[in-house]
């Protein structure tokens, strides 16, 4: 496995940048993440969604669907787009730090 310095720390990493050391996610690792998603600087709509995101997988202990992610966070899917280009699953659960989605996020 790879590892890549984010926030600060080394943190092993998966062929996509997905980190495998969830323990290790802090706001200065997501920023870092983010800048490899062209999502940065992130801003309060960026963050309600990646804590939304956290608080969902810690809860169910897997990503939340697209309808729910933008019911829950009144971020259209055209809005999260903009702020995370590599969309809902690849960016925004990247920069959250959760394992890579195999649904449909």
């Amino acid at each position: 496995m790879a590892k890549a310095t984010l926030g600060g720390q080394e943190i092993e990493i998966d062929e996509d940048g997905f980190i495998q050391e969830p323990d290790k996610w802090n706001t200065e690792v997501a920023e870092d993440l983010a800048k490899t998603e062209d999502a940065y600087p992130m801003g309060e709509e960026a963050w309600r969604l990646v804590n939304y995101l956290r608080d969902y997988y810690i809860k169910y202990e897997i990503a939340p669907p697209v309808r729910m992610l933008t019911k829950q966070t009144k971020l259209d899917l055209k809005r999260i787009y903009e702020l995370f280009p590599g969309g809902p699953a690849k960016g925004a659960c990247k920069i959250a730090g959760l394992p890579k989605p195999t649904g449909c996020v």
